[in-house]
């Protein structure tokens, strides 16, 4: 294991450097198929920034089992004060996919080892995916890529955990994460002398209203007993302080389990929008960004998950709630049976404590290894080795 941890550390520290935005992750995809080519591990290129490898088992049977990582970062300025820092200003590794590439490039070295000694008994897709982080990469890449062909039993994805105590693995089966659909709301009115103020359309009227109507759409119009978040992260109208403000501006996410709860959300913001148009003789429009569905976790893959957890040597702690982050893992929903888990980095005593998104995002690399274990412990749980 020390070889597989001094490979994985080096995976990192070259990832955490090169960070890039969604879709654009040129350099990274270079280091990843580079990495690939030198280990003579061959692979699909479905988009300019995706890399698919198959790895063909002995076995007669058609049955794959399929492996996840997402590459893209953020538009963040890094503080951590690593001496492999981010080498691109106002960007950075702040979600953790450099650890995540890390792990499946890792992991892909072994897997390629078992290969060449002929104990690779069925088929593995390793899956190393652009812009989680926005544009849904994973659905882009499903129809970008033949998915079906493959008879995927499962698809098994990680994400590094900040609330998770190191050695730990944190899952459930059902909803593991929310829905997440952002939304943009543009307010045209007309401007005018606050000394004529009837002679406008204020825009900064409309703003408020569709404000204060959208704080109650979760009192009064759904479940009471289903979590959903309505959320106003931006807001801005007007442009002196003497007029009738002319412009405004919302902007917002939504995050759902049920996909009902989620029309019904988008439908009563389309009432609120024509109400206040109504009101004050404004001119609105609506804009939904395509979302990422809810993740759910299939019950049939859970004790595949609890036995190789085991055998990793790791803990299992089995979420009694979901969290309301958003991730486009759900998508491989469509083509497969699929599990998604945290992997805990969190250790206080080494100041491993910042939440992901923000500047001070960091771990213990060490840690990786429990990610390149667990899928190992998979593939041997599943009989994918022999």
């Amino acid at each position: 294991m020390t070889r597989l941890l001094e490979t994985v550390t080096t995976h990192r520290r070259q990832l955490h450097q090169i960070p890039e935005l969604s879709l654009e992750e040129y350099k990274t995809t270079a280091y990843i198929r580079t990495t690939l080519d030198s280990l003579a591990i061959p692979y699909f290129t479905p988009m300019a920034t995706a890399t698919v490898v198959y790895f063909e088992g002995t076995s007669t049977a058609k049955e794959t089992v399929g492996f996840r990582a997402d590459i893209d970062a953020l538009p963040i300025e890094e503080e951590t004060g690593v001496s492999f820092k981010s080498q691109h200003p106002g960007v950075m590794h702040a979600c953790g996919h450099d650890g995540h590439a890390s792990i499946l490039l890792t992991f892909a070295e072994w897997c390629k080892e078992q290969q060449d000694k002929g104990l690779l008994e069925k088929n593995m897709l390793l899956i190393f995916q652009p812009s989680e982080e926005s544009n849904a990469g994973a659905d882009a890449l499903i129809q970008a890529f033949p998915f079906e062909d493959y008879q995927i039993s499962g698809i098994y994805g990680l994400h590094l955990g900040p609330d998770v105590p190191e050695h730990t693995l944190a899952t459930r089966h059902g909803f593991l994460m929310a829905s997440a659909t952002e939304y943009r709301i543009t307010v045209r009115g007309l401007s005018a002398h606050v000394a004529q103020k009837e002679k406008g359309f204020s825009a900064l009227g409309a703003v408020v209203h569709i404000a204060t109507q959208l704080s109650q759409v979760q009192q009064y119009f759904l479940n009471g007993l289903h979590q959903n978040i309505l959320h106003i992260g931006h807001l801005q109208a007007g442009e002196a302080i003497n007029t009738v403000a002319s412009d405004g501006h919302i902007h917002g996410t939504i995050r759902t389990y049920f996909p009902d709860d989620l029309k019904h959300i988008q439908e009563k913001m389309e009432t609120i929008v024509a109400s206040a148009d109504a009101l004050h003789h404004t001119v609105t429009s609506l804009d939904f960004a395509k979302g990422y569905p809810a993740v759910y976790n299939d019950k049939a893959l859970i004790e595949t998950v609890k036995t190789s957890v085991d055998h990793a040597g790791l803990n299992l702690e089995l979420l009694d709630v979901p969290y309301l982050f958003g991730e486009d893992f759900s998508f491989y929903q469509s083509v497969a049976k699929t599990n998604f888990a945290f992997l805990g980095v969190r250790n206080e005593e080494k100041g491993y404590i910042h939440g992901l998104h923000t500047s001070l995002f960091n771990f213990d690399e060490a840690i990786l290894l429990n990610g390149v274990k667990y899928f190992q412990s998979i593939a041997h749980t599943l009989g994918v080795i022999k």
